[in-house]
């Protein structure tokens, strides 16, 4: 199961820094803010700086999934506990993140599954994994 746990936290991560990517280094382009729902050039010069900060919140806990994965690996008891703490943390921020987005805006549905549930598995696989 720790395998498993591991696999899924690390699916939910890449899927932080995709979207890091699209919200703090493409934003910009029309084709990635409006799957955003931003739809005008007024509605992006207001939302920029916005997306921007959102994009490096994501790719902090993308950052902590990838560390935990790490300590997790390592073996040793002290760097397997820290390891689970922390991808516990991340991953209940991700997979919350997504049920808000859902509860926000129920056209954002694919979205908010994408964001929560890599993360909501690995949570999962951690509790089974014990």
């Amino acid at each position: 199961m720790t395998t498993l746990a591991l696999a899924a936290a690390i699916v939910a991560a890449l899927i932080h820094v995709l979207v890091f990517c699209l919200e703090s280094l493409w934003f910009h382009h029309p084709r990635v803010y409006r799957r955003f729902q931003v739809n005008s050039a007024e509605e992006l010069a207001a939302t920029r700086a916005f997306a921007f900060n959102q994009g490096f919140y994501n790719l902090f806990l993308a950052l902590g999934a990838f560390v935990g994965v790490m300590l997790v690996a390592a073996g040793p008891v002290t760097m397997d506990t820290a390891g689970r703490v922390l991808l516990t943390f991340v991953c209940a921020s991700m997979a919350g993140a997504g049920l808000v987005l859902l509860a926000t805006d129920r056209r954002m549905i694919r979205a908010a599954l994408i964001q929560a549930v890599p993360p909501a598995s690995a949570l999962l696989a951690l509790g089974l994994a014990g």
